[in-house]
């Protein structure tokens, strides 16, 4: 009853092809791939971050920041950061490298919502053409009584199916990328901050007490 392949084209087939026209193809199955990772991709608590950063804290005033060079950690921003620390750049050009790193993944998942924010626009717009295109199918048959049905079907149907991939499936999408863009944000804030202070010799109490500020107030009562 509910299955209807011209209205699938028109509304499916149609809104990749419009949202197409407004980006590049490398935009496009860019934002496939991100979206991918977005439900996939598992992050780190903020805690075992803050953990862990206390730990090297504590390696790096016994053995200075060398002490630190290969040492496994679960989060590849944080291992970016710490070989900047052994590589002993100043603490302007870490915030600076690590900062820009940050802001060009911010930029990947913006980049990734916008496409399928633009494809929840699109798709019940493309279901109101397809309601048209039945409407028009359907008056230019009034006279055969057994064209009206399927012309009616495409008219109802791609309305259905505009509304249902907008929000149904584009647009949580979009918030789902842009959940995941700020909560790796918050997650590399944290972790500028903690590598800073260890480059800055900062007691590892002073550090975690800084870097809990990070964490909900719930979490941050459990914490201590």
């Amino acid at each position: 009853m509910f299955y209807n392949l011209p209205s699938i084209l028109i509304v499916v087939v149609g809104s990749i092809f419009v949202v197409m026209q407004k980006y590049s193809l490398e935009q496009y199955l860019g934002a496939m791939k991100i979206a991918g990772k977005a439900f996939s991709f598992k992050m780190s608590k903020p805690e075992d971050i803050i953990e862990e950063i206390v730990e090297m804290a504590d390696a790096a005033r016994k053995g200075g920041l060398l002490s630190l060079e290969g040492k496994e950690v679960s989060n590849e921003f944080m291992s970016k950061g710490i070989q900047l620390l052994v590589d002993g750049h100043d603490p302007e050009v870490v915030r600076s490298l690590l900062t820009r790193d940050m802001k060009l993944t911010t930029s990947r998942h913006s980049a990734g919502a916008s496409i399928f924010n633009a494809m929840g626009d699109v798709a019940p717009a493309m279901g109101m053409i397809g309601t048209l295109i039945g409407l028009v199918a359907m008056l230019a048959n009034m006279d055969d009584p057994k064209a009206i049905g399927p012309a009616m079907a495409v008219a109802l149907l791609t309305t259905l199916y505009g509304s249902v991939m907008a929000n149904v499936v584009f647009l949580p999408i979009r918030d789902k990328l842009n959940l995941r863009a700020s909560e790796e944000d918050l997650m590399q804030k944290l972790i500028i901050d903690g590598l800073l202070a260890i480059q800055a010799g900062q007691n590892p109490r002073i550090i975690e007490s800084l870097l809990k500020t990070y964490l909900p107030p719930s979490k941050r009562g459990a914490e201590e």
